[in-house]
């Protein structure tokens, strides 16, 4: 099953922060920022603690003028939010945070393409990364293109219908950890599926793990050995 791109932290209870648990992300765009190192290092100390960018330029050893850069773009989709402003003299000082402590992507409709090679592009950098763990010599561009597809037919199914009630649901339980509420989301989307559905993900999962065995040329009882 195609799990959403993810970007977690483990800094403790969201409500210390006021920062939300989990924010499901439709834009492709969103998702494709956050492909950048620096600027999940930003989100990472935005995470943490409320901060201007001057303080976010010296913690990573970069120009100001760069961080504004990569700020506007995270504000725009969302990713981090103004948090205060404070006077200095005659100057604003603009301080940050990020939006959540967990970002969920899901995809959305079919005709988004934009969405559609972003997902293409990590899928195949994630099936051609398995090799690196003794699962095969490789896998080719056919069967990527049936993984993609059917990853996303999976995706939009369960992830894109129930994610988002789900989820801001779940993050109003403050008397549950941030970890706790992962299993939460995971078990309530199961047991929200009505028995066809969840059917019809056993045969997508037993789909996609066909591919990835036959496009990687291993039979399947290799399968069961333990990667060395």
């Amino acid at each position: 099953m195609n799990e959403p791109n993810a970007y977690i932290s483990d800094r403790g209870p969201l409500w210390v922060r006021n920062l939300r648990d989990i924010k499901v992300i439709r834009d492709p765009k969103a998702m494709d920022l956050l492909a950048d190192p620096t600027r999940r290092k930003i989100i990472d100390l935005l995470r943490a603690k409320e901060m201007a960018v001057i303080q976010i330029a010296e913690h990573l050893d970069k120009t100001p003028q760069a961080i504004y850069h990569h700020m506007g773009k995270m504000l725009e989709t969302g990713l981090i939010e103004v948090a205060k402003e404070e006077r200095i003299d005659h100057f604003i000082e603009t301080y940050y945070r990020a939006t959540a402590e967990f970002f969920m992507f899901t995809q959305g409709e079919e005709k988004d393409e934009e969405g559609g090679r972003l997902q293409e592009a990590r899928t195949r950098e994630a099936v051609q990364a398995l090799p690196r763990l003794g699962l095969g010599p490789g896998i080719d561009d056919k069967t990527v293109a049936k993984i993609v597809a059917l990853a996303r037919k999976m995706d939009q199914a369960w992830k894109g219908k129930l994610a988002q009630e789900v989820s801001e649901k779940v993050a109003e339980m403050e008397d549950i950890d941030y970890f706790t509420k992962q299993f939460v989301i995971e078990y309530a989307q199961v047991a929200s599926m009505s028995s066809k559905q969840f059917d019809d993900m056993l045969r997508q999962q037993k789909e996609l793990r066909e591919l990835l065995v036959t496009g990687l040329k291993r039979k399947p009882e290799l399968a069961k050995q333990r990667v060395p």
